[in-house]
């Protein structure tokens, strides 16, 4: 049997088992300074990520529409938490949302002025159900089901993709690739790859002079996307081209040197975020050109990794604080109606009801003293997963964690 069949093979039983969406996409790097200001809490900080996960088989989400998965699929599995531990050493999840993955962050000094943010990757093994180490990679999207990862080599932007077999650790193909590549993300169904590419490598980090701080360099080399299909490894690449204002560096064309695309969660459109611009975010269609936002979109947040619940009808918002210290929004995607629940940052939906969230003790002050935990709409209810990160935004050893579904 040849891998393509191996692969066929593997996406039809994974479509057998119906597993649903994961969210999030691409290494958030958001350093647009003026909102850093006011939203401390909510904003997302330079190197927060989630890498994307995403469900198989899942139908297009549209309002109104439940989770259709069978009774034994969507409550198979229970809770696994493990408060005693940052990073983790053994298995955490919530319902059929595993942390699939994380990895740590850290800076790599080429000259006085001159570094890159790689990261350092921690994969579960799921025989022993334990994080094992990897340094091979600097990009891991974890795909639908956990037995696959698309992954990218060291040197950014990379010319090839490798689809990983998580049971054996192998690369079972390379998808080669005519133009670079730096951020990858599955679609919802499991069945597209977006891949996005880079002039150079958007993990770069600069010092201007008389700074103490390294800072992302401008301005992004994006060049555009690929979407792929994950059986066959064929696509298309469309090239998205970037315009800026030497007079206004900060201005509506500004995106950060990271801005990675993804398929929206119905699978219909590419989309990214637009910090600067007047609603946040552009879409495109799948040859790449650009279109308005549809309507059961119009409020997803690019720095939210949680996106759109599993059946479409919740999208999970930003920062709200209003009935208690740390909440977040979470907004009917079609009236925009909003309902606060628990939770400083939301990173991942367990059920239409449920979510994995960032948050800070309940009688916590250090805004960045975060750990994993489990919120419900209607509750007052939190279930801590892990133990707590330690240290500031941006510092060494902040681990950032990688969803999927089973």
């Amino acid at each position: 049997m040849n891998v393509d069949e191996l692969v066929r093979d593997s996406l039809r039983e994974l479509a057998d088992e119906q597993t649903s969406a994961g969210p999030g996409f691409a290494d958030r790097v958001l350093v647009v300074r003026r909102r850093r200001r006011t939203r401390r809490i909510a904003s997302v900080a330079a190197a927060t990520a989630a890498v994307v996960a995403i469900g198989v088989a899942v139908p297009l989400l549209d309002s109104g529409k439940e989770d259709v998965r069978p009774a034994d699929v969507v409550q198979k599995s229970k809770d696994v938490a493990h408060p005693d531990q940052s990073p983790p050493r053994d298995l955490i999840s919530a319902g059929n949302t595993v942390l699939a993955a994380y990895y740590v962050p850290r800076t790599v000094k080429h000259s006085a002025n001159r570094a890159e943010r790689v990261r350092d990757y921690w994969l579960l093994d799921q025989k022993t159900e334990k994080y094992v180490k990897t340094t091979k990679w600097s990009y891991v999207a974890v795909a639908p089901g956990m037995k696959t990862a698309a992954v990218l080599e060291r040197n950014l932007p990379a010319s090839r993709i490798g689809m990983l077999d998580l049971a054996t650790g192998k690369v079972a193909r390379w998808i080669e690739v005519d133009h670079d590549v730096a951020g990858l993300s599955f679609s919802r169904d499991g069945l597209k790859l977006v891949a996005t590419t880079y002039g150079g490598n958007p993990d770069q980090l600069v010092k201007t002079e008389g700074s103490d701080f390294w800072d992302q360099q401008q301005p992004s080399t994006r060049t555009g996307f690929y979407v792929l299909d994950t059986v066959s490894g064929q696509g298309s690449w469309s090239e998205v081209k970037l315009t800026s204002d030497p007079n206004d560096p900060m201005g509506d064309s500004f995106i950060n040197a990271r801005q990675d695309f993804a398929l929206s969660p119905d699978g219909r459109h590419v989309w990214a975020g637009n910090p600067m611009g007047d609603i946040g975010k552009q879409f495109y269609d799948l040859s790449g050109a650009e279109v308005e936002v549809p309507a059961n979109q119009k409020h997803l947040e690019w720095y939210v990794d949680a996106w759109q619940s599993p059946s479409g009808r919740l999208v999970a918002g930003g920062f709200a604080g209003k009935k208690w210290k740390t909440s977040s929004w979470v907004v009917d995607a079609r009236t925009g109606r909003q309902t606060e629940v628990h939770g400083q940052q939301l990173l991942a939906w367990v059920d239409d009801s449920s979510l994995i969230a960032w948050d800070i003790a309940p009688n916590g002050k250090n805004e960045f003293h975060q750990r994993l935990v489990k919120v419900t709409i209607g509750s007052d209810k939190t279930v801590p997963l892990s133990g707590f990160r330690k240290g500031n935004d941006g510092d060494a050893g902040r681990w950032e964690p990688v969803f999927a579904e089973r």
